[in-house]
C-alpha cells in the first residue's frame, strides 16, 4: 500500500502540492542551469572539432581517443566524488565542482599539442565527476518517489537545452570570433562557455540550502509537512540504506547496463552530430549549429511527455522500453536508408527522442529501493558503469570513421546495446521500480 500525505493532506487548497511548486521553484532552475553549462563544457568539442585537428595534428581516431579520455577521469573519481559530497556539504561540494571544471574547460583554450590535448580532457573528466549523480541524490532529498519523475525531467532539460542553444552558440563563437585577438575560434569557443560554469558555481553557494532546516525561504509548517512526506515515502520504500549496500545491489548495476545504452547514442549525437551533418554536405558551422539544435528540440519535448506520463501512471519499464524500441529502429535504419541530409536528421531525431526522452524516468529508479548513503553511492555507480560508454563511443566512431570513412557499424553496435538494455529493464522487478 502507497502512504501518500499529498492523498490525505489538509482540505482546502492543496498545501502539498503548493510545497512542491515552492521548492521546485527555488532549487531546480538553478540545477537546471549548471547542467546546461556542463553539458556544454563537455561536448562543446564537437563543434571545436571541426577547426581543431588541423591545428593541432589529430586524426579522426586520435580525436575519438581524446574526447573519450573525459570518461576515463569521470569514471575513476565518479565514486569517491559521490562519497565526498555524501560526507560534506552537497552545496559546497556541487560548487566545487562547477567551479573546477570551468577552470579547466577555459584552460584548454591554450591547448598547443595533442598530449595537453588528452591531458585537459582526463581533467575535466575528473572536475565534472560526481556532478549529475551528487545533483540527483540532493534532489531525493527534497522530492519524495512519485514526484522524481517530473522533477529529474525539469532538471535534465538542461542536457537538450544545451544542444538547442549551445549548438547554434557555438558555431556563431567559432565563425565570428576565429582570429579575433589572433585566436582561433575554437580557442574563443573554451574559453567563454566556460564562464557559465565558474559564475553558476558561485551563485550555488548562496542559492541552494544543504537541507530543508537550513532554507530560510521555508517556515515552520512547510518544513514540518516536507519531513511528513518524505518519511511517509522512505516508509514505502523500505529499501538499502547504507554506502555499501548501494555499492552492492545487483539492481544497481543492472542500472548502470541500461544507462550505457542510452550514453553509447547520446555521446555520439553530442559529440560527432557536427561531423555527421557537415558530412552531409553542409560546411558553414553556424548552420551545423543550427541543424545540431532539432534532434535536441524533440528530445527536449520528448523529456517532458515521457516523465510525465510515468509519473502520473506510476509506471517506470514500459515508459523505457517502447522509446528504447523506437530509438533503436530509427539508429539502425540510418545507414541502411538513404533520405539525404533532411531525412538522416529526422532518423536522428527520432533517435533522440527514444534514447533521451527516457532519462528523467532512468534517474527515478535508483532512488525508489536506496535511500540515503545507500542512494548517494547507487547514483555514483551506476553513473560510473555508464561513463564507460563514453569512451567507447568515442573510440568506436573514431576508428570508423578513420578506416571505413563513415559511422555505419558503429550506429549498429548502438542500437544492439538498446535492445540489451530493453532486456535489463525488463528484468528490474516491477513492484520494486513502479513508484
Amino acid at each position: 500500500m502507497h502512504i501518500s500525505v499529498e492523498e490525505t493532506s489538509d482540505t482546502g487548497p492543496d498545501p502539498v502540492g503548493k510545497l512542491f511548486s515552492k521548492l521546485t521553484i527555488r532549487i531546480v532552475p538553478i540545477l537546471c542551469l549548471c547542467y546546461f553549462a556542463a553539458y556544454i563544457d563537455r561536448i562543446n568539442v564537437g563543434f571545436a572539432k571541426l577547426r581543431m585537428l588541423a591545428d593541432l595534428n589529430l586524426s579522426e581516431a586520435s580525436y575519438g581517443f581524446g574526447a573519450g579520455l573525459f570518461f576515463v577521469g569521470y569514471i575513476i573519481f565518479e565514486a569517491p566524488s559521490n562519497y565526498l559530497l555524501e560526507k560534506t556539504s552537497a552545496r559546497t561540494w556541487l560548487a566545487r565542482i562547477m567551479i573546477s571544471w570551468g577552470i579547466v574547460s577555459a584552460v584548454g583554450a591554450a591547448v598547443q599539442t595533442p598530449v595537453q590535448f588528452y591531458i585537459l580532457r582526463f581533467l575535466l573528466g575528473v572536475g565534472e565527476a560526481g556532478f549529475l549523480p551528487g545533483v540527483l541524490y540532493y534532489l531525493t532529498g527534497w522530492f519524495p518517489s512519485y514526484r522524481r519523475g517530473r522533477i529529474f525531467s525539469l532538471f535534465l532539460i538542461g542536457l537538450p537545452l544545451s544542444g538547442v542553444v549551445g549548438g547554434p552558440l557555438s558555431g556563431w563563437i567559432m565563425v565570428h570570433f576565429n582570429r579575433y585577438l589572433g585566436l582561433a575560434g575554437w580557442r574563443w569557443l573554451f574559453l567563454m562557455e566556460a564562464i557559465p560554469s565558474i559564475v553558476l558555481g558561485a551563485l550555488i553557494l548562496w542559492l541552494l540550502p544543504n537541507t530543508a532546516d537550513k532554507a530560510p525561504w521555508l517556515n515552520k509548517e512547510e518544513r514540518a509537512r516536507l519531513f511528513e512526506v518524505m518519511a511517509a515515502d522512505a516508509l514505502n520504500a523500505g529499501a538499502h540504506r547504507s554506502f555499501r549496500e548501494g555499492l552492492l545491489d545487483l539492481k544497481v548495476w543492472m542500472l548502470g547496463g541500461i544507462d550505457f545504452a542510452i550514453l553509447l547514442t547520446t555521446y555520439a549525437l553530442g559529440f560527432w552530430l557536427p561531423t555527421f551533418i557537415r558530412n552531409a554536405g553542409t560546411v558553414d558551422p553556424f548552420l551545423i549549429g543550427l541543424y545540431t539544435a532539432i534532434p535536441n528540440i524533440f528530445a527536449l519535448i520528448a523529456m517532458i511527455v515521457i516523465s510525465r506520463s510515468s509519473d502520473h501512471f506510476r509506471e517506470r519499464r514500459w515508459h523505457i522500453m517502447i522509446p528504447f524500441a523506437i530509438g533503436a529502429l530509427a539508429i539502425a535504419a540510418i545507414p541502411l536508408i538513404h533520405l539525404g541530409a533532411i531525412g538522416t536528421l529526422a532518423l536522428y531525431s527520432i533517435a533522440s527522442a527514444g534514447v533521451v526522452g527516457v532519462v528523467p524516468v532512468y534517474f527515478s529508479l535508483p532512488a525508489t529501493f536506496l535511500q540515503g548513503p545507500a542512494a548517494a553511492a547507487g547514483f555514483a555507480l551506476a553513473c560510473s558503469l555508464a561513463n564507460i560508454a563514453g569512451l567507447v563511443s568515442n573510440s568506436v566512431i573514431g576508428l570508423a570513421m578513420t578506416f571505413t570513412g563513415n559511422a555505419n557499424y558503429a550506429l549498429w553496435i548502438f542500437a544492439g546495446f538498446l535492445c540489451v538494455g530493453i532486456a535489463l529493464v525488463k528484468a528490474l522487478p516491477a513492484e520494486v521500480v513502479n513508484r
